[in-house]
């Protein structure tokens, strides 16, 4: 209970309540002023300080026609329910940890390999296309809704439109789903960091003993070794037989054992991230400054080595040079698209999570702009990393540049580079270094990821959850290390290509769509126009109303179409996927994406009235405090 008085005479006086940060009572006096009352005002008519959003503070008064001298008295009283908000300490904690987000491995090893895969240069026009005309767009979106109605990806539908509410269910279904495999990469880099604490690193001998008689050890010194088609370079060897095991698995029918040293090394991430996100945005704001800048001293220090490598010249050329006949195939556009929404991370319910910290006020649309050209910045800045050392590997092997990777994804790292970094001098540091990078650009991702689930639920079962965030974060964490197990084993590798082919992506694809179709055509573009207006005192352009309501639909309905037309012939090293698999995949990504016609019909059948009645209110936003309890109720109990 807290009650504000305010007395006036001539004076103007405004006082701000500090219970929950949200309760502004304002009493002017002045002659002959008019009584007006509207949102965000008392009665006399002046403005009152902005509430942190619509829902969240609202007052009115009665004007008795006093005259100048009287005291007027203003009594309120505010009823708070739940603890008030968290928020960041500082602006540029939520701009690290989004960019943080956005920026991830795939824009180290995916980005480069996909504009390698589809002839270098011609690939970028596509890539800003899509950009422009659906990543940005769908990225503004979540950042604009998260900050206006404050909530988590389950309880934020209530607010927009409630027949979709399975949809925030769906996404931290993906996230756990994600969380399974995602972190076990790191675990991979975490082996190799080890493992570089040593004079001679180990990937870089043929007489360790996983090796075998096709072993071919070279470096920059060996002139006299030769490549051939059947030689296997030291860093895949030590790859795919001691970090992996992956020759002691003939496939997902038979995984085998659980490698220890892959399970510590995994225990080690997931205890670096429980520690920095059990507290909240407070703590993992602060970890960020550290996670999410060092990756760009990396990078900056890998591009000026690379440049000064012999054949460099040759990767930068492949790089750049565009082959414009790939422009008139499906598949470099299609790669672009899926690149640009993966990379920038849209449907994962990070963005909502991190947005609704934010003050009722902050330019997210700034934000929007400034974070995603940062992400396409350092995706291009990467391909230079990459493809001066991919130059370099061709120079020593004597091949073209566009037959040194066999292989794509983490591959692409954990071999090709690797390798390339053993052939450098001081190879050690720079092994340390790079490394570091990977397992940096990985945890940023853990930690918007797992805060996207956490927010949501604590948003969904406050009065459940609330005070207990760290022990909620706790069982979160152990759920993610034991699903990550499978991935592992002996087979462990082809699990994790197993749910980065089909357990996530079309699954998030397909909720993002109905996102997007929920908000445009349902809560209309119109509303959420002017709730962006209300937040920032502007409203969207034409160019944003559109790709809301066409272009973004279209964007993802073509990702869709052509998965659904093409689905990908999935191969990890001499091992091609068998069709079981291919419906095991598909029933994952079912598993989670169920969720949202399941809860249509729950919804449907629990609402009560006619069947038209039930539609109605399914589609209609709920008032504020039309079910369960608000954040902040304000009763005005006495005005005089």
């Amino acid at each position: 209970f807290k009650t504000t008085y305010g007395f006036s005479d001539k004076d103007d006086k405004e006082q701000e309540s500090q219970e929950n940060g949200r309760l502004v009572a304002d009493s002017i006096a002045e002659k002959g002023q008019k009584t007006c009352s509207g949102p965000g005002q008392v009665s006399n008519g002046y403005p009152s300080t902005s509430p942190q959003s619509p829902r969240d503070g609202a007052g009115a008064g009665t004007d008795r026609g006093s005259t100048p001298g009287t005291f007027r008295t203003l009594v309120v009283q505010q009823t708070s329910l739940d603890p008030p908000r968290e928020t960041w300490s500082k602006k540029m904690d939520f701009l690290l940890s989004v960019i943080g987000y956005a920026v991830d491995l795939g824009n180290v090893w995916r980005f480069p390999y996909i504009c390698y895969q589809n002839g270098g240069g011609a690939f970028l026009l596509p890539y800003l296309l899509m950009a422009v005309f659906g990543g940005v767009p769908l990225f503004y979106m979540e950042l604009a809704l998260g900050q206006f109605h404050r909530s988590g990806c389950i309880s934020i539908w209530k607010h927009i439109c409630p027949i979709f509410k399975g949809i925030g269910f769906a996404i931290c279904i993906i996230a756990l789903y994600i969380a399974f495999y995602y972190n076990t990469i790191m675990a991979w880099a975490l082996y190799y960091l080890l493992s570089s604490f040593r004079a001679t690193l180990p990937w870089t001998t043929c007489t360790n003993q996983w090796n075998t008689p096709n072993c071919t050890q070279y470096l920059s010194t060996d002139l006299n070794v030769s490549w051939t088609d059947n030689s296997i370079s030291p860093a895949e060897e030590f790859y795919i037989r001691q970090v992996l095991q992956v020759h002691l698995s003939p496939g997902l029918h038979q995984l085998g054992w659980v490698s220890w040293q892959l399970a510590l090394c995994l225990l080690f991430i997931f205890t670096v991230v429980y520690f920095s996100i059990w507290k909240g945005v407070k703590t993992s704001g602060k970890v960020v400054w550290v996670t999410a800048t060092f990756p760009y001293l990396v990078l900056l220090i890998l591009l000026i080595r690379g440049a000064t490598l012999p054949g460099a010249w040759r990767g930068v050329v492949f790089y750049l040079k565009p082959d414009w006949g790939k422009l008139l195939t499906t598949t470099v556009w299609l790669d672009a698209a899926a690149q640009i929404f993966f990379s920038l991370g849209p449907g994962f319910g990070v963005l909502l999570a991190f947005a609704s910290y934010n003050p009722f006020h902050n330019n997210c649309y700034k934000d929007a702009l400034i974070t995603s050209s940062v992400n396409c910045l350092t995706s291009f800045l990467s391909g230079f990393v990459i493809f001066t050392v991919l130059g370099y590997m061709a120079e020593m092997r004597q091949q073209r540049v566009e037959t040194v990777a066999k292989d794509a994804g983490p591959s692409l790292l954990f071999i090709i580079y690797a390798e390339a970094i053993a052939n450098m001098p001081a190879a050690t540091f720079f092994a340390i270094i790079f490394f570091l990078m990977i397992i940096m650009l990985g945890l940023d991702s853990t930690f918007a990821g797992l805060e996207g689930v956490i927010t949501a639920m604590l948003d969904e079962f406050p009065h459940l959850l609330a005070r207990r965030r760290e022990w909620f974060v706790l069982g979160l964490v152990c759920v993610c290390y034991l699903g990550a197990l499978s991935t592992l084993t002996y087979g462990g590798a082809f699990v994790v290509k197993l749910f980065e082919e089909y357990a996530t992506g079309p699954a998030v694809i397909t909720v993002v769509f109905l996102e997007v179709i929920a908000v445009s055509w349902f809560y209309g573009t119109t509303r959420f126009c002017n709730d962006v207006q209300l937040m920032l005192g502007f409203a969207p352009g034409v160019f944003w109303r559109v790709c809301w309501v066409a272009i973004c639909p279209c964007f993802l309905l073509f990702i869709i179409g052509s998965f659904l037309a093409f689905p990908p012939e999935v191969r990890l090293f001499d091992y091609l996927y068998p069709f079981w698999t291919t419906v095991l995949g598909y029933c994952i990504g079912v598993s989670s994406f169920i969720c949202v016609p399941s809860y249509m019909v729950y919804h449907l059948v629990t609402t009560k009235g006619t069947f038209k009645q039930r539609l109605l209110k399914s589609i209609t936003p709920e008032a504020p405090g039309s079910s369960g309890p608000q954040r902040d109720t304000i009763v005005i109990t006495n005005a005089v």
